[in-house]
């Protein structure tokens, strides 16, 4: 058997009820393979904590691996079904929040407009954070910023012609150009170290709410689908649009509480890069894609719909636990 390369975490994250418990002990080796639980699965919340960090444990079997846990479950057929399973309910759950629809244009001309009356994570930060809420967003997003860009790449070997060079000239910004100190991922790691939080891969994963964790496990089920290949692309283009005026006001945050620069860098690396990345993901990317496969406007716009209705309710957890004077995270930080 082969054993497992991930590094940061030296252990597994804790259950957060039946079905993550067992894929957790599954993947110790404590059951046999047959014997992983779908019973809980008709009654979980398919937005909540158990079945997102269940369907997380599946999805890092093709990243970077979980500590101790063989690489050769990432094919187990039982796991596969189990993620199988947990990716239907998830899937039909996002669905069932989001309008639909094919207008992909103004889909993308909607996200150029904030709302002045709704004020979010970053305003919040900006206008009224303190250093501990910076910490805490900072642990949030640490379970995506570890393989920042990678769930993306899976969608590279699905496109062709001209979306796929335009999305390959992002990701290549993404991971540094050319250059292993200006990966995205690197220097997310660096944030995490100048303000004093563990840098490793997941080590913070225990601290972090099924909010943020459905966040990623959307990049991942879009990525490892290529029925959702609109989608990812759409969730991409979003992302691209809406990081450079929230990376903005973070790096105003940061200037206001006197963060190390190695914060404020991660954030105004983005400004920058994401103004570029923004046109290139809407008029070279999903304008060949669409002009290609124009059936999957209705999947772009899913992709788009959904990314703001996570990343929404992700902003609402966080939001109303610091209104209300209490941390956002499951766990407090050391």
């Amino acid at each position: 058997m082969t054993t497992s390369t991930a590094t940061g975490a030296a252990t597994l994250p804790a259950a957060r009820g039946p079905l993550s418990e067992s894929v957790l002990g599954t993947l110790r080796r404590e059951h046999p393979r047959a014997d992983l639980d779908f019973d809980g699965l008709a009654d979980a919340d398919p937005l909540g904590d158990d079945l997102q960090l269940a369907l997380h444990l599946c999805y890092e079997l093709h990243y970077q691996g979980l500590p101790g846990v063989s690489a050769d479950w990432e094919w187990d057929p039982e796991v596969l079904r189990l993620r199988g399973a947990l990716e239907a309910r998830f899937l039909a759950a996002l669905r069932e929040n989001v309008a639909g629809g094919d207008d992909v244009a103004g889909e993308l001309d909607g996200l150029l407009v904030e709302p002045i009356d709704v004020e979010g994570i970053s305003h919040f930060l900006r206008d009224h954070g303190d250093w501990a809420q910076v910490r805490e967003y900072f642990t949030h997003r640490s379970v995506y910023h570890h393989k920042e860009a990678d769930p993306h790449a899976w969608v590279i070997p699905r496109l062709r012609g001209r979306a796929k060079a335009a999305l390959v000239a992002v990701e290549f910004d993404e991971f540094g150009g050319g250059r292993a100190e200006l990966v995205h991922a690197r220097l997310y790691a660096d944030l995490l170290r100048a303000a004093g939080l563990p840098d490793g891969y997941l080590e913070l994963i225990d601290h972090v709410p099924g909010a943020m964790l459905a966040v990623v496990n959307m990049m991942s089920l879009f990525g490892l689908h290529r029925s959702l290949r609109g989608a990812l692309c759409g969730h991409f283009a979003a992302a691209e649009i809406t990081t450079g005026p929230s990376a903005q006001r973070m790096d105003q945050a940061l200037g206001r509480l006197d963060a190390p620069e190695a914060c404020r860098f991660f954030y105004t690396e983005h400004i920058e890069a994401d103004a570029v990345h923004e046109q290139v993901m809407r008029h070279d990317v999903l304008g060949d894609l669409l002009e290609q496969e124009p059936a999957l406007a209705a999947d772009v716009v899913f992709g788009i719909q959904a990314t703001e209705f996570l990343e929404g309710r992700f902003g609402e957890h966080v939001l109303g636990r610091w209104q209300a004077g209490e941390s956002s995270l499951r766990l407090p930080l050391d």
